[in-house]
């Protein structure tokens, strides 16, 4: 019999729906001839049969996928699209700034839009490739990258990626200036947005040691415009203990030479940018004896090339490259260090308040990656809701759709403001401008920020992805990839708990001046908010939190550190929804979250946007550290119950 499989006949009758085939009687017809011909006849009429179903079906096929291809969400100009940054330079930049900046922006929105968006396609698609050894068994350890992940940093050069932060055209705004380009960058840039950090913290690094003559040429190729000139940085601190836990798990040995330079001799476990002309690292120096000190103290900061002017490697082997979660465009590698020549440049012993400077620009980096993916997956979600019709109505016109969209908009723009403030602090503090009190909250708003707006990307991302419904899923959309790229925001540089314990160090070292600062600023905006009234609601709620802390504080100063260390991740959350940001009346006292949606939306022309974002950032608890410090969650009791509650159920 010519019986046709279930899906094909069920097919076919479909199309009589659509008035595109004969009555349904002719769909049983079709078998029933089948059965009563001739083995010829069967064949010719089952293949003519065929042929009329296939064509038939083709149609429906056409028909239905017509019908179920989604509108690809598109956004334009990235910075003519974002009327928070936009409407934030206006408030703060002088004019004279603002004009050449606005200037430079718009084209370079445009440059992203056009020109470097596909190559960060390409750079996804085509990840890099590692060859050990060549076709005659010689060893090579060479990393093949594509052509577009090149053409990215020669883009790094020619837009001053790093230069404008140096250069400082723009006095104490040249680093804000730097940050809003990279942020713009960071969606498009393919993942070249890694190297450039810790290109940026290299150079920062150089600059607070003086240039000094040795390094002034590394100085000039990290800080030029010229795509030919320009060099990226590594940072190879994590070795094969892993962690942030360098003072303890850096095993890498520095052998002093005759000539006064150095040998490295060690293993980097995880070595971002691996294709990267320089590095810093730090390692152990070795005495006469061949031993090394322990601990923090024991470790120095050097700088190496990776190859030499031949582009040979520097006594350095590739054991392979990581295989990420995301990231997944740049090279990340495992190194042996076999006689590296290296130049000793901190003082010895003295390499982890070296880097320091490096790791706190890599960390401001990590925000503006965070606040990046937070706006691009809000863009593609914002228009998506404009053109995708489920239910008989576009999603922007179901209420519940837009309430999830506008949660994650009040996040964005909370995240958005702390960047900018930060970057604002840290312009001031590079050009000798800021105060005292500027440069301790400097101090403690970045591993605020860093720890913060790392896990808002993450939790931003997945809402957003899932307002695609399955499109959000699916790879060639390009949504999973901000997704996997995002979760690294908030363990690169340090995890939320890491950083929560680098807060509480920060307030330990100032001797309690950074809480005293912090509280002291908090009280003054707050004042200067409460004046304009439809603020009053989200004012009154501050200052409901900021007395709830000020009891927790006062409490914790009699308990034991247990206390503390358990209450860092709570008690860092809540300075960053606290923490008060810079009035109108242009006093430069920094802020985040609740207040700098304030101070945007007390602002003359404030829209009533920015307004309601103010309010709803209060609607979430401002002080978690205080609820939980009620519940008891933070006592030696509830540490043991932790314990209890983890390994209870499993055999140890």
């Amino acid at each position: 019999a010519c019986r046709l499989p279930l899906w094909r006949f069920s097919a076919a009758c479909k199309l009589q729906q659509s008035g595109h085939l004969l009555p349904w009687d002719s769909c049983q017809m079709l078998s029933i001839k089948a059965i009563n011909t001739t083995v010829g006849q069967e064949q010719q009429a089952g293949l003519k049969g065929k042929q009329e179903l296939e064509d038939l079906e083709m149609h429906l096929a056409r028909s239905e996928m017509e019908a179920l291809f989604h509108e690809q969400p598109e956004t334009g100009n990235p910075y003519l699209e974002d009327t928070l940054l936009r409407s934030y330079l206006k408030t703060h930049l002088p004019p004279k700034v603002l004009e050449e900046v606005h200037q430079d922006l718009e084209r370079f929105g445009s440059r992203l839009h056009t020109k470097i968006q596909p190559l960060s396609w390409e750079c996804e698609l085509n990840p890099p490739v590692f060859r050990q050894y060549d076709a005659w068994g010689q060893r090579v350890d060479h990393i093949y990258t594509c052509s577009a992940w090149r053409r990215m940093k020669e883009i790094s050069a020619e837009e001053g990626l790093v230069a404008e932060a140096y250069e400082r055209r723009y006095s104490n705004w040249s680093r804000l200036y730097q940050a809003v380009k990279l942020y713009l960058f960071s969606s498009s840039s393919g993942g070249f947005s890694c190297p450039l950090a810790m290109t940026d913290g290299a150079a920062k690094v150089i600059e607070s040691l003086g240039i000094p003559g040795s390094l002034k040429n590394a100085f000039d190729h990290l800080t030029t415009r010229d795509p030919q000139q320009f060099w990226t940085s590594g940072q190879w601190m994590t070795e094969r203990r892993g962690g942030s836990d360098v003072a303890n798990g850096t095993e890498t040995v520095a052998r002093k030479q005759p000539d006064g330079s150095y040998r490295l001799y060690g293993f980097k476990w995880f070595t971002s940018a691996a294709d990267s002309d320089m590095t810093l690292t730090l390692a152990r120096i070795a005495d006469a004896e061949g031993q090394c000190t322990q601990g923090s103290r024991g470790l120095s900061l050097f700088f190496l090339r990776v190859r030499d002017e031949e582009g040979k490697l520097n006594n350095i082997q590739v054991q392979r490259l990581k295989d990420k979660l995301g990231t997944r465009q740049m090279a990340t590698a495992e190194l042996w260090l076999q006689g590296a020549r290296a130049e000793l440049i901190s003082a010895e012993g003295r390499g982890v308040a070296a880097i320091s400077n490096m790791l706190n620009i890599t960390r401001i980096h990590n925000v503006i990656g965070a606040v990046a993916s937070m706006r691009r997956m809000m863009s593609l979600s914002r228009d998506y809701a404009r053109k995708r019709v489920a239910f008989g109505k576009l999603l922007k016109d179901h209420p519940l759709h837009m309430q999830t969209i506008a949660r994650m908009e009040v996040q964005v723009r909370g995240a958005f403001l702390l960047l900018m403030e930060i970057v604002r602090l840290l312009g001031l503090a590079e050009t000798n401008l800021a105060s005292e009190q500027e440069q301790l909250l400097l101090r403690l708003l970045v591993p605020v920020a860093k720890l913060y707006t790392g896990k808002q990307a993450s939790a931003v991302a997945v809402e957003a992805m899932e307002s695609f419904g399955g499109q959000g899923y699916m790879e060639d959309t390009g949504l999973p990839v901000i997704l996997r790229d995002t979760l690294v925001l908030s363990i690169w540089e340090g995890t939320t708990n890491i950083l929560s314990l680098d807060v509480l160090r920060s307030l330990t070292k100032s001797q309690g001046q950074v809480m005293a600062a912090f509280l002291s600023t908090v009280q003054k905006k707050l004042e200067l908010a409460s004046g304009t009234a439809e603020l009053s609601p989200a004012v009154q709620q501050a200052r409901e939190a900021i007395g709830r802390l000020q009891q927790f504080l006062a409490g914790a100063g009699s308990e034991q550190a247990l206390t503390m260390e358990l209450a860092a991740r709570d008690f860092s959350y809540s300075l960053a929804r606290i923490y008060t940001g810079r009035a109108t009346t242009g006093i430069t006292e920094p802020g985040n979250g609740l207040a700098l949606l304030m101070e945007h939306a007390a602002r003359p022309d404030a829209s009533s946007t920015d307004v309601c974002a103010a309010l709803r950032w209060c609607n979430q608890e401002l002080c978690p550290v205080a609820v939980e410090s009620a519940r008891g969650s933070y006592g030696a009791g509830a540490a043991l119950q932790d314990s209890a509650l983890v390994f209870g159920n499993s055999r140890l």
